[in-house]
């Protein structure tokens, strides 16, 4: 279908900096707020004509991925109710999100009302105006109107769509409320933040000079340092907090925060860069809670992992970039799920009981074709492994974006027959603490009342997930953490939109602040200890197991943090050379982790081996001598 009696106009993309998203994609606009003319069934109803959302699977009756009319007609429209007066400057759309079906709209007219019944139509001195729409159904298309309108109500009224296809659009508006002090529902649902730090999204440069300016801040407890580059050359930094930073303390934790895996999901970034500013600013107060967590934790941030990706994304902007634009690295690769699969590995082995080639249950080498320079690993993947093998983390969190929950291990299902499938970690019960403690501190994720991102309700399991039931994936990096080094890591999503506009910055930051600093201090919950010898030299790489949960960690330099809910625990210790030893350690409900040291000595044969090797012999095996005594005495026969 195709109007000729209106000039068809396309304005350039320039978006007022004034004027933000109302949030269509954030969820600001609720469901109540958005109408449609008809709807071809209740999952493409105008609830799902949001920027951006995301259709189910099987694209069902409750979860699709647009608005789509009943009817393919010029009489069609979608409404958004701003509910105040608003100063309407431009429109951004759409086609409908599919795997199946190809439809978006080609132009549209935009109409504004202050009653929902009396329309005016955007004109212009040909007549009513008509917007060149999209071309196809992910890239957002942006028309600035000629003239900002005010009014309460604006309904976009396609006319022309894709000739094999039907009326099917996503959308945000982009608009400024005006003051209204008598209008209730809008101050209630105000958020501002009484944090004086620097809200907006930083490119690279500007990253840069932020961790300088905290570093200049808080010289004392921060340093900057990258684990190596990106494809294009960048340097991924990070910033140490601790009060003695660029030293491992023993008998204190390390703590990591991660964000920007998929270069698009920038909130996590701005998350991170947010954090290091309060921390910095907390400490200078004398904010007791953070001067105690600096003091007993070595923390490391590291906003931006992929900033390849993330230049591509910024340089579209916060609405236009899409759902996947900068999602991948330079060369192509998926980050999150470009870790080696040791799943695998370990689930083999315990199904062979009878295999030659047993496979620990923890610290599971890299397999060999991983290692090969002919593998599909990104730099950035081979720079966060040699990170992760180098400082010995005990707690993680990877900031992602495009959800509200905390995902927590196994990401991948142990059956090769299923998509989903609960899968858990012999520490599963530590996981789902860990994964409540930052949902449940969190503004919104555990709000019953909250309207779900695109198609997942996560609210039965209290805004948290385990990752292989939500979708399988093979080599992520939190089982990858797992399986291969001491640290517990989760994926933590902070948003349902993937890249805020500027203005939402504030309102995020007050949605996360309280969680991120509470999980940080997970990272004291369970057991901590020295295994030292009988001389009180710490010992390294013994073996900390505990009783009845089948996944050990080991000891940095003598020093071990293992993770646990309260309870009694049976915990034993193993090390090469040294004998065994189990003790009782209880776990109580109070923050801190229960001190348990332990001193082991060396085994006799170690101690023999030991003396021999000071005067320059090797001790003879068993096997070796018994050997030789049949040698001898088949000679004195003979």
């Amino acid at each position: 279908f195709s109007l000729t009696s209106v000039m068809l106009c396309s304005f350039a993309p320039a978006k007022d900096p004034n004027c933000p998203p109302l949030g269509l994609e954030t969820l600001k606009i609720t469901d109540f707020q958005l109408h449609a003319s008809t709807a071809k069934r209740y999952g493409l109803g105008a609830h799902r004509g949001r920027l951006n959302i995301q259709a189910g699977v099987n694209e069902n009756d409750f979860y699709d991925g647009a608005w789509c009319a009943g009817r393919n007609d010029p009489y069609q429209w979608i409404e958004v109710d701003a509910r105040r007066l608003t100063k309407f400057t431009g429109v951004i759309t759409q086609g409908r999100n599919s795997l199946w079906s190809s439809n978006w709209v080609t132009s549209y007219r935009v109409l504004v009302s202050n009653d929902s019944h009396a329309w005016t139509a955007v004109r212009n001195e040909s007549g009513d105006v008509i917007f060149e729409g999209n071309s196809e159904k992910e890239i957002p298309v942006l028309n600035m109107l000629p003239v900002p309108l005010v009014a309460r109500y604006i309904r976009i009224n396609p006319r022309s769509w894709f000739e094999e296809g039907s009326i099917c659009m996503r959308l945000e508006i982009l608009g400024c409320p005006l003051p209204d002090p008598n209008n209730y529902y809008h101050r209630r649902n105000e958020m501002t933040t009484t944090d004086n730090l620097d809200f907006k999204h930083h490119n690279y440069k500007e990253m840069r000079q932020l961790m300088k300016t905290v570093n200049k801040m808080c010289p004392n407890i921060t340093r900057i340092y990258n684990i190596g580059k990106s494809n294009q050359g960048l340097k991924l930094y990070a910033v140490e907090i601790s009060d003695n930073p660029g030293e491992h303390e023993v008998g204190e934790p390390e703590f990591r925060y991660i964000a920007g895996a998929h270069g698009n999901e920038v909130l996590g970034r701005e998350l991170i860069l947010l954090l290091m500013q309060f921390m910095c600013q907390e400490y200078l107060a004398g904010n007791p809670r953070i001067v105690h967590l600096i003091e007993d934790t070595r923390i490391h941030l590291l906003p931006s992992v992929n900033p390849d990706g993330y230049d591509k994304a910024y340089k579209a902007g916060s609405e236009l970039g899409g759902w996947s634009l900068g999602r991948w690295t330079q060369d192509g690769i998926d980050i999150n799920n470009n870790f080696p699969d040791l799943n695998s590995l370990l689930w083999e082995s315990e199904d062979q009981k009878k295999s030659k080639r047993k496979v620990p249950n923890h610290y599971i080498p890299i397999p060999d074709w991983y290692l090969s320079e002919n593998a599909t690993v990104a730099v950035e993947t081979r720079a966060i492994i040699a990170w992760m093998e180098k400082i010995p983390f005990v707690l993680g969190g990877n900031l992602q974006g495009g959800e509200l929950v905390v995902a927590y291990p196994y990401d991948m299902v142990r059956s090769m027959w299923k998509t989903q499938d609960y899968t858990p970690t012999p520490d599963d019960h530590v996981f789902r603490w860990l994964a409540y403690s930052y949902a449940s501190t969190h503004r919104l994720m555990t709000d019953a009342r909250r309207r779900a991102c695109h198609t997942e309700d996560f609210q039965k399991e209290d805004g948290t997930v385990n990752g292989a039931s939500w979708h399988t994936v093979a080599g992520s990096i939190n089982d990858f953490s797992y399986l291969h080094t001491n640290c517990f890591e989760l994926s933590i999503y902070v948003g349902c939109d993937k890249y805020p506009h500027e203005s939402e910055l504030p309102e995020e930051w007050e949605n996360n602040r309280e969680s991120l600093i509470v999980f940080m201090e997970q990272v004291h919950r369970g057991i901590k200890g020295i295994v030292k010898d009988v001389h009180g030299k710490g010992i390294p790489n013994a073996v900390i197991s505990v009783e009845g949960v089948n996944h050990d960690i080991r000891t940095a330099d003598g020093d071990y943090w293992r993770l646990l809910n309260p309870g009694e625990y049976v915990v034993g210790v193993k090390a090469e050379g040294y004998t065994t030893a189990t003790k009782t350690c209880e776990v109580g409900y109070d923050m801190g982790a229960t001190q348990c040291d332990f001193t082991i000595s060396k085994t006799n044969l170690a101690r023999i081996k030991e003396i021999m090797k000071k005067f320059g012999k090797q001790p003879m095996s068993l096997s070796a001598r018994r050997l030789r005594q049949r040698a001898r005495q088949w000679r004195q026969q003979r």
